[in-house]
């Protein structure tokens, strides 16, 4: 079983901040347990898909950690198999959902967050083409904000992604 750990302060009350771990744990291909833990306490939102990626910022600025997974599968609105962004929250220490995207801008490839919780994102565009994304949150879901480079190649945009900080 391989774990991807991200350990983060998260207020649960406003006069006391416990020490909250959210961890994504791979149990199969298709099988993926979103875990919420501190020292009393441990919740777990379960995910029936291949995951492929885990971070966790303030991404919604209220001030505690969401947690990010990308997961594939189709969706009501896109009933092909793609690669999605789920965004969870921390709500009295119960995972509960905060966005379960259908897509942003382009076909996701893959996401991370930056040192300021902008949600930073490698995407396909609908002419073939690739371009790396900044997001914010802008009351129910991300709001493009800036592109770093659009029509480019894959491995440009990758490069240009990965050197992001």
């Amino acid at each position: 079983m391989k774990k991807l750990f991200i350990t983060c302060m998260v207020c649960l009350a406003a006069s006391q901040a416990w020490g909250q771990t959210f961890t994504l744990e791979h149990k199969s291909d298709s099988l993926s347990l979103l875990v919420l833990e501190n020292a009393d306490a441990r919740d777990v939102w379960r995910l029936p898909y291949p995951t492929y990626a885990f971070a966790t910022a303030d991404v919604d600025g209220d001030g505690s950690i969401d947690a990010m997974v990308g997961v594939v599968k189709p969706t009501r609105f896109d009933p092909r198999m793609a690669r999605r962004l789920f965004v969870f929250r921390n709500v009295r220490g119960r995972i509960r959902p905060l966005w379960l995207g259908s897509r942003l801008c382009g076909h996701l490839q893959d996401f991370r967050t930056d040192s300021r919780d902008r949600l930073l994102t490698l995407e396909r565009d609908r002419h073939g083409t690739w371009f790396v994304g900044s997001y914010v949150w802008q009351s129910f879901g991300f709001t493009l904000d800036t592109t770093f480079v659009n029509h480019a190649s894959h491995n440009t945009a990758e490069a240009i992604f990965r050197g992001m900080q």
